[in-house]
């Protein structure tokens, strides 16, 4: 009994110590950074910011041109893009294995698939 007792005061203590040490460690102040770090935080900032919103670029009506200039689409990739037209919409360009999965992931964001005579949704104008 007295063992149990002493092995249970010593653990309460290793864990009030280990509190202790890890509360001390937050409580003590940090030094000042040199004036050096400044500019580079705001550098750091800077790249951190956001990049300008681009207009997505629609798979029904681009050029081979302007199909090309998004990431993971070439030459060949553009070509069964505007082989493959119309798109309902741009999740047709995996489904229909126009690009790879991955391609998609890195392209989706950047295209939307616009129609021209929409027949869903909203009722088309006359």
């Amino acid at each position: 009994m007295k063992q149990r007792i002493f092995v249970t005061a010593l653990v309460a203590l290793g864990c009030s110590l280990f509190a202790g040490l890890s509360l001390g460690a937050e409580a003590q102040p940090q030094k000042a950074k040199p004036a050096q770090a400044a500019p580079a935080q705001k550098a750091d900032a800077a790249k951190a910011r956001p990049p300008a919103r681009v207009e997505p670029v629609d798979i029904n009506s681009a050029s081979r041109q302007e199909l090309m200039k998004l990431p993971g689409i070439g030459a060949a990739e553009a070509d069964r893009i505007i082989a493959g037209r119309p798109f309902l919409s741009k999740a047709h360009l995996q489904t229909r294995n126009i690009v790879s999965p991955l391609a998609y992931q890195g392209l989706r964001e950047y295209v939307v698939a616009r129609q021209k005579d929409a027949k869903f949704g909203k009722a088309a104008s006359k």
